[in-house]
């Protein structure tokens, strides 16, 4: 199986894989989102600066990563075949699992709802780099736009991303907006995490994991998760806990997994 998610894309691509790291290194053109393509927010010059500085750290960060750590991947079988199938899929993974979801991707090109706000500027500008697509939003604020956006990137062809507990918690309880769109569009969630053998865990809301350089990276997809399209509001929040339960235990086995 291929061992990037990145190596075999044209276009954009998303979230979401490991070893040929990059367009980024590849030296790739950049294209402007198609979504969104006049809409990046402006900010002070010293804000616009730290941004810039913040980016280029994280984009040398995952060079590293992306090149030194070791990768596999558990129960991604059915995932990779729909990707190969070129199928449209909706990825799912925690806030904190957020930093290496760039490696495993191999569908033809993705989108995530981000927030305009500086660090959510930042993950734009490095996704950016991958060439992924972002439209502005969140479960905050501006969310009916985001939403909009994700459903019309869906029918121009894109895979959706979506970190549910995100951007600002609670930690890994999952909101009902993923469920909003598989419902919407059909697609079936493919839950996805990862973990670590040597990390660092940051003390933010989200307690941030960040794999060390050389360290194993366990990748553990759950099983795809369908929503009717006449779903009610009861079976809408059996899959929101079907999520939700899917997601913690994916991501503690991919822990143990990881510390063997």
């Amino acid at each position: 199986m291929r061992n990037s998610w990145l190596t075999t894309r044209s276009t954009a691509g998303c979230m979401i894989s490991s070893s040929t790291m990059s367009r980024c290194s590849r030296g790739a053109p950049i294209r402007t989102d198609p979504l969104q393509p006049n809409r990046q927010p402006r900010f002070p010059l010293v804000e616009e600066l730290k941004i810039r500085c913040w980016t280029g750290l994280a984009l040398g960060a995952l060079w590293l990563l992306g090149k030194t750590t070791r990768k596999r991947y558990i129960g991604a079988e059915e995932l990779f075949a729909r990707w190969q199938r070129r199928d449209q899929v909706i990825l799912a993974f925690w806030h904190n699992r957020l930093l290496l979801m760039l490696f495993p991707y191999r569908g033809q090109k993705a989108c995530i709802m981000n927030s305009a706000h500086r660090d959510g500027e930042i993950i734009t500008r490095v996704i950016k780099r991958f060439g992924i697509s972002a439209v502005r939003g969140s479960s905050t604020r501006g969310w009916l736009g985001g939403l909009k956006g994700m459903i019309e990137a869906y029918r121009r062809g894109y895979d959706l991303i979506v970190v549910p507990d995100g951007p600002r918690g609670p930690r890994y309880q999952a909101k009902p907006g993923v469920l909003q769109l598989a419902r919407v569009t059909g697609a079936p969630i493919f839950p996805v995490t990862y973990g670590a053998q040597w990390k660092l865990t940051v003390r933010s809301w989200d307690r941030l994991l960040i794999p060390f350089p050389l360290s194993r990276v366990t990748y553990v997809v759950g099983r795809p998760i369908l929503v009717p399209a006449d779903a009610s509001a009861e079976q809408m929040e059996e899959k929101r806990k079907e999520l939700q339960e899917s997601l913690l235990a994916i991501t503690a086995q991919a822990d143990d997994l990881s510390n063997e």
